[in-house]
């Protein structure tokens, strides 16, 4: 598939992520003066991150015209050493100084339905009303198949508007705030970033598995035509080579 991009190693599939990342922003900013950037959480976009804001990377993006926006978050404090957002603070922003006034966060002081509610309004003012259209969604995968915090057999997963949810997933004994899957289907561009043994069966499920639906494998309800994979080769093992 075209779509699929296999690399021997971690290190090279990270640095042409990284690439792609600076064209689509770029192109973003030529046509529209700006770059709405949705990040991933997880251990995997780390290192992703810290390319990104390396010496040899920084001066590759204009920074002052990207926006920052996050596809999941943990429902846990601010300060939490679980917080997506506080890993990405770490590795990207306080790296390239990027300031409050560009990141858009998720804010957890209340409810988990307050926070999916705010963080919604939230988007929807940045875009002013218009169409919800992101330019690059960043997307990792779970070795459940789950992507963003869309779990399998959540009931966000039959969520049809696009939009953010709060979601208990139960297996976690946690709340969770996501972005739907209507709602990143809608982005310009999505790319998985997966790599390690350990997701090679998800990602087999997701991209070759004929059996199941996505209330079991849900990163299957991510556009296949318009996302594309960047694996390294333990991650594509299990898929079929024609």
């Amino acid at each position: 598939m075209k779509n699929i991009h296999t690399f021997p190693h971690s290190d090279e599939l990270i640095k042409a992520l990284a690439d792609k990342i600076c064209v689509i922003a770029g192109e973003a900013i030529e046509l529209q003066n700006r770059f709405n950037f949705v990040l991933s959480g997880g251990s995997s976009p780390r290192r992703l991150y810290e390319l990104l804001a390396s010496e040899s990377y920084r001066n590759k993006i204009n920074w002052d015209k990207t926006r920052f926006f996050f596809g999941d978050e943990r429902f846990v404090p601010a300060d939490d050493k679980e917080r997506n957002s506080l890993m990405v603070q770490e590795s990207l922003f306080e790296p390239l100084q990027i300031p409050e006034s560009h990141i858009f966060k998720v804010d957890t002081t209340g409810s988990p339905e307050e926070a999916a509610k705010n963080y919604a309004k939230t988007i929807s003012d940045q875009f002013e009303k218009k169409p919800i259209v992101f330019d690059f969604i960043l997307l990792g995968l779970g070795d459940d198949a789950h992507t963003a915090s869309l779990f399998p057999h959540t009931p966000v997963i039959q969520e049809s508007e696009a939009t953010v949810r709060s979601v208990f997933i139960e297996k976690l004994a946690t709340y969770r705030i996501t972005m739907t899957a209507p709602l990143i289907n809608q982005a310009k561009q999505i790319a998985f970033l997966v790599y390690g043994k350990g997701k090679a069966m998800a990602v087999k499920q997701v991209i070759a598995g004929k059996t199941g639906s996505s209330a079991d494998f849900p990163a299957r309800l991510i556009d296949r035509e318009k996302a594309e994979w960047y694996l390294d080769a333990e991650a594509a093992s299990q898929l079929q080579q024609n």
